[in-house]
């Protein structure tokens, strides 16, 4: 007899469960990771009446494999120039919500009476939303093209990355049972050279590869070749002491700014989805009904705990970050549950033996109920914000929404000069990251044999970068008081820099009485015989990074609308929409909305800046330029269907024959003034008369007696006819 692995017995009883709760979840309108979970739950050993999952470790596995596609697949939709748009509001509001929720779930643990390890850990379970479950959520719902999306994408990256320094903060404190704050520091530094010298890296060369390759390059070698950077990735993520699906990300955000991008995201979807079933499946697996029914006042408490908690400090966080209060409360609601980095945190204390057995089942617990919430929260996010827009008191609502006023030149010198210190601290920021692993790399390749070589190749590789950093000219952008300062801090800051940096290179090698002699030689050097072909090496470098990184930026990116609240947003036509036929002229949207349609895209049609006299058809996708409240109020407008006779079913439309006579109204009159379409809701298309057939007759042929009409109608109506 043939032996069947169990791994493949296994595989086939969760994708049986999965698939049958998957569709029976669509049917009900639940969200299909819900239906995942408790798919886990009915193949687990908890329960006996479906046949059980034996080989729990290899599911791990694949389960892993399934964290490591989703968070891939995130990146490839979310790309560091998106995170960056909404870097500085993201990180104080993930920032306040993740101190916020940390303090209260070890406040929680204290009330419980639980001990100080198991609180803290619970406080970390409780910070760290689901990146996963909520862009199946949104995605869903339809909410992705909302302009709130990417600041609540923006919190989910920055929660990622705190996530990575609670595990480093929560394994120092489970092990040595004090706080090391200097660890985390080091930690914080380490993890952010590590990505920026990941992307500088990716970005450097990928795009490059892949247009080298594009010729030859099938869908099949698209996704081996995407797969094996990802998992490359990943391998050097692991290595650096992050996590798997931080490297995961990494390498999506990088292939996102490729012209390849939409092409890699259409190959790995079916894969992603497969794995990403037998994650939330083998989530499911581990809910113990006994663990929950005994810690179930615990559950429902901590459960109202992290979706008040959360909407309250995000709101917070949001606000402070200057959002607008409904933005606010839209990613506070979008965002109120646990998921993969709570269960991760979670296992974390199980592995080092320093938490209890119960922590791990609760926090599966509030995750599933939260999971559940979550799509209720999402699809009513507007009902929700008008009521709380409601019950605020007038005042407060004002001063909420009272935002301070500038002119239109002080707006744009304020945010010149926001673009000026941010890029200057890029520049410096960057040159730094690339100096050090130039460093790092000699430094191990060499110390340890020939140090004078790895001294020589490293100032030899990192000269351009040090002449960028001490002699590239940066001038104010005008004479104003403050871009003065500004001028001078930044030089100042560039040359503190580079004398670390000089510093760390030269104190792996030689005692500090030479590092003084040696960096103004150096120097010297950079300033009088090599700045020229420093300049042009550099040069080089440079304009082959930023073509790189805006690669696709003219093809498919949009340009942002500065401070106001506006995005583009794509709808599409419904079939049965009142406005299909329509000129734009007839709907006047601009002057009943505010919001206007830029483009529509017809099959392979684009109509860009169309005309008043434009027509809108069914299954048209148009482009449109508006706040979220335009763009709500048009897209309900939009969808707005015919009022058709209630009576009349698709079933009951049908070819019916009729034989005409003398006493029938319409005979000896055209098909146009027979009335048999208004009568019948139909259509005449053949007439037989003497044996002869006439196919779609025309309108203005008489219907004489003894033809036989072929008419397509309401049969009930047509029968009264005869």
């Amino acid at each position: 007899m043939i032996h069947l692995p169990p791994l493949i017995q296994d595989l086939a009883i969760i994708l049986m469960a999965a698939g049958f709760v998957t569709i029976l979840f669509r049917k009900i309108g639940q969200p299909v990771v819900l239906g995942y979970i408790i798919a886990g739950f009915l193949v687990s050993s908890h329960v006996g009446l479906l046949p059980r999952v034996s080989d729990l470790p290899n599911i791990q596995v694949w389960a892993e494999i399934g964290v490591i596609f989703l968070l891939f697949a995130l990146g490839l939709e979310f790309s560091f120039k998106k995170l960056l748009h909404v870097g500085g509001p993201s990180s104080i509001a993930a920032l306040v919500e993740v101190c916020g929720m940390v303090i209260l779930g070890f406040s929680s643990g204290k009330f419980f009476g639980w001990s100080n390890i198991d609180s803290l850990f619970l406080g970390g379970i409780l910070a760290i939303s689901s990146t996963t479950i909520i862009i199946r959520t949104l995605g869903e719902t339809g909410m992705k093209g909302r302009g709130f999306v990417e600041f609540v994408f923006g919190i989910l990256i920055i929660e990622d990355l705190v996530a990575v320094l609670l595990l480093v903060l929560l394994s120092t404190v489970a092990v040595t049972n004090q706080f090391n704050g200097k660890e985390l520091l080091v930690s914080t530094l380490k993890l952010f050279f590590f990505v920026v010298l990941c992307f500088l890296t990716g970005i450097f060369i990928l795009p490059t590869l892949l247009k080298a390759i594009r010729k030859i390059l099938t869908e099949e070698m698209l996704l081996i070749v995407s797969l094996a950077f990802c998992f490359l990735m990943v391998i050097l993520s692991t290595h650096a002491g992050f996590s798997p699906a931080l490297g995961a990300f990494i390498m999506g955000s990088i292939l996102a700014e490729t012209s390849e991008v939409k092409k890699i995201e259409h190959l790995i979807l079916p894969v992603k989805d497969l794995f990403a079933a037998i994650f939330f499946v083998s989530v499911g697996m581990l809910i113990n009904p006994k663990v929950l029914l005994e810690y179930s006042g615990q559950i429902v408490i901590l459960t109202i705990i992290t979706v008040f908690g959360k909407f309250f400090t995000i709101l917070l966080g949001a606000l402070i970050s200057r959002r607008s209060l409904r933005h606010s409360i839209q990613a506070g609601l979008s965002l109120a549950q646990i998921g993969e980095f709570s269960f991760i945190i979670a296992a974390l204390g199980i592995n080092l033996k320093v938490t209890s057995s119960f922590l791990y089942p609760i926090a599966v617990g509030v995750s599933v109920i939260t999971t559940f919430i979550t799509p209720y929260l999402i699809r009513n996010i507007d009902p929700i914000f008008v009521w709380i827009e409601k019950c605020l008191p007038s005042m407060k609502q004002d001063s909420i929404k009272k935002k301070p006023h500038h002119s239109n030149t002080k707006l744009e010198e304020r945010q010149k000069w926001k673009n000026n210190v941010f890029n200057s601290l890029s520049f410096i920021v960057l040159n730094a990251v690339i100096i050090l692993a130039i460093f790092s790399s000699f430094f191990w390749l060499f110390v340890y044999t020939n140090k004078y070589i790895g001294l020589s190749m490293t100032l030899l590789l990192s000269a351009p970068f040090f002449w960028a950093l001490l002699l590239r000219k940066a001038l104010p952008l005008s004479n104003s008081k403050k871009d003065r300062i500004t001028f001078i801090c930044m030089e100042s800051l560039r040359i503190i820099i580079v004398c670390i940096l000089f510093w760390y290179l030269a104190s792996h090698f030689y005692s500090i009485s030479l590092i003084i002699a040696m960096f103004l030689l150096v120097t010297l050097i950079l300033i009088f015989l090599c700045s020229p072909f420093l300049k042009y090496i550099y040069s080089k470098f440079e304009k082959h990074l930023i073509k790189n990184f805006f690669e696709k930026e003219n093809s498919t990116q949009a340009p942002t609308f500065g401070p106001w609240d506006a995005h583009i947003s794509y709808l599409v036509i419904p079939a049965e929409s009142e406005v299909a036929g329509k000129t734009l002229h007839e709907l006047k949207i601009r002057e009943t909305f505010g919001a206007s349609i830029a483009l529509i895209e017809r099959g392979h049609l684009f109509i860009t800046a169309p005309g008043r006299d434009e027509k809108l058809f069914p299954n048209d996708r148009v482009a449109v330029i508006g706040d979220d409240e335009m763009i709500e109020r048009l897209t309900q407008f939009l969808k707005s269907t015919k009022v058709f006779t209630p009576n009349t079913k698709v079933e009951n439309y049908a070819l019916h024959k009729v034989l005409v006579t003398n006493k029938m109204s319409f005979a000896f009159k055209t098909i146009r003034k027979s009335g048999i379409r208004e009568k019948t809701d139909g259509l005449v298309v053949g007439i037989e008369r003497h044996g002869e057939r006439i196919l779609n007759p025309d309108s203005m042929l008489k219907i004489l007696p003894d033809d036989l009409l072929w008419i397509v109608g309401d049969s009930s109506k047509i029968e009264t006819m005869n």
